[in-house]
């Protein structure tokens, strides 16, 4: 499956995949941290093409003491986010080995789409793709879903660069 803009700074898709990453993994990837961090486990990786990461939304999470109280839910942003950290995964580990002292930074949202609630007890299952790559910037296409509903969707653009020394 070939990509618009195919660039050496993000190699092809290829048919290793990888997978799954437990959590300390996941956070050799990722620079957040509790309460930030919002991919849990990686199922599966295919470097260059996609990723399917899951987030346990639990009732523990600080944001549902003020999101709502008597009705939490977890804000709509922050599924954007849980999608735009396992894109963040799927970047880093398609640079061929070459992800450490890098960081992914998220660009822009466009498209993003609501469509139900994500509510404390439910495993959120992420999907996301490699749409297009130009150097060091990449566009992704992703969706959130709970027991096979789409909750949420979103195209988002990030670039890698260079971690600050």
């Amino acid at each position: 499956m070939g990509v618009a803009g195919d660039d050496a700074a993000v190699p092809a898709a290829t048919d290793a995949a990888i997978g799954p990453l437990d959590i300390r993994q996941v956070m050799a990837a990722l620079p957040h941290r509790y309460p930030m961090l919002l991919v849990d486990r990686v199922e599966s990786l295919v470097p260059g093409e996609s990723i399917v990461a899951t987030k346990a939304v639990s009732i523990n999470e600080p944001f549902f003491q003020g999101h709502f109280p008597g009705r939490p839910i977890m804000p709509g942003v922050l599924i954007v986010e849980a999608l735009a950290q396992a894109a963040g995964i799927l970047a880093l580990k398609s640079m061929g080995g070459d992800e450490e002292g890098k960081l992914f930074y998220f660009m822009g949202i466009e498209e993003a789409k609501f469509r139900a609630p994500v509510e404390p007890g439910v495993l959120m299952r992420l999907e996301v793709t490699i749409t297009q790559r130009r150097a060091t910037v990449c566009k992704f296409t992703g969706r959130a879903l709970v027991d096979g509903k789409v909750v949420a969707q979103a195209n988002c653009t990030a670039m890698v660069a260079d971690r600050p020394a």
